[in-house]
């Protein structure tokens, strides 16, 4: 037999070189320090360079070091949020402004849901995202679980919490629901209705509270008479079945819903029992939801500004990261009543 034939050698085709700095800042035609600067998302360039710049970086294939970098400055550029739920259409609408501020700043999203809120979860949370290397946390929590006493939120971030009553040493951002649940109110009032019937959100929500309580405060203080409070859970189904409970009543001519989609249930009872609404009865709901201009009758409700509040948490937060001082204060931001043809003069 013949010797065997040594294996043939078969060389693994050249690595490419990676892409650096100088690549992008030669065929960009500016200094390195600028490249610097638009890869970390700095401000400080102008539109015409840092177009020029990311189209060199889109040719040549170059990526930053993101970890590298990380170790230079001692920043992730990483933003993470714990919510309760992703169903809201509040949560939904804060979560995507705080997604677009934080873009534009040149910063990452880590989400985080948690089942409840209570301090294992929160915490659990806190801990999954300390191994995301975030710079900072928002809270979009809307719960009383969140303000009790014996929650303890970890220390070590900057935090922004949002849209709760909590009483932390953390900025806090929220639209104004007391002086919408106001509006809504002495708008029915000021229509001649003797009184305003309430489906109220659930009695864990901080927002559902806040409108109720200001319901109930404008009733008080305009010597009206204060029906006893229907609770439902944000859903049409809800106000669906509240609102079958309230047509019966002759007395009823004016109700005020704690979420459009409570008040779109409502709007079917008060059809299907024929109550003709506002000739009837008026409804007012809450939040300005896109569709709500498009029930029948379009409704009146109640504008929250969610961009203006998730703008102004992740702004809140960035100052924080950056060092700068924050004041552990409430901001509100004013919501405003948007008057459609669902409500109407008492007849």
């Amino acid at each position: 037999m013949g010797e065997s034939q040594p294996a043939t050698r078969v060389d693994a085709r050249p690595r490419r070189r990676e892409v650096s700095m100088a690549d992008v800042a030669a065929m960009a035609g500016v200094s390195g320090q600028t490249v610097s600067r638009v890869a970390n998302g700095r401000t400080n360039v102008d539109p015409e360079t840092r177009a020029r710049v990311r189209e060199a970086m889109d040719r040549l294939g170059y990526r930053p070091n993101s970890a590298a970098r990380a170790l230079r400055s001692g920043r992730f550029r990483s933003i993470g949020v714990i919510m309760f739920s992703l169903s809201s259409y509040g949560n939904t609408r804060t979560l995507d402004a705080v997604a677009s501020v934080a873009a534009d700043a040149g910063y990452s999203l880590t989400v985080i849901t948690v089942q409840s809120a209570t301090q294992s979860d929160v915490s659990g949370a806190f801990v999954r995202l300390a191994e995301h290397a975030v710079d900072g946390v928002v809270i979009l929590i809307e719960t009383h679980r969140l303000g009790e006493t014996e929650l303890a939120l970890p220390t070590g971030l900057p935090v922004v919490v949002v849209d709760s009553s909590a009483d932390y040493p953390y900025p806090v951002v929220d639209n104004d629901q007391a002086l919408g649940a106001r509006l809504a109110t002495e708008h029915l009032l000021d229509l001649g209705h003797e009184t305003v019937w309430h489906i109220s959100g659930p009695r864990e929500s901080f927002a559902a509270e806040r409108r109720r309580v200001a319901w109930h405060d404008t009733l008080v203080t305009r010597g009206a008479h204060v029906p006893d409070v229907l609770v439902g859970d944000w859903t049409a189904e809800s106000g669906y079945e509240l609102g079958r409970t309230l047509v019966a009543d002759e007395a009823v001519t004016a109700v005020f819903a704690s979420n459009d989609r409570m008040a779109l249930g409502l709007l079917r009872a008060l059809h299907e029992a024929g109550r003709p609404v506002p000739a009837d009865v008026s409804v007012v709901g809450y939040d300005d939801a896109p569709e709500s201009a498009n029930f029948w009758p379009p409704l009146t409700t109640v504008r929250q500004h969610f961009t203006r509040v998730g703008e102004a948490a992740v702004r809140a937060l960035l100052t924080e990261i950056d060092g700068g001082p924050v004041p552990a204060e409430r901001t509100l931001v004013p919501t405003e009543l948007v008057v459609r043809t669902s409500s109407g003069p008492r007849s």
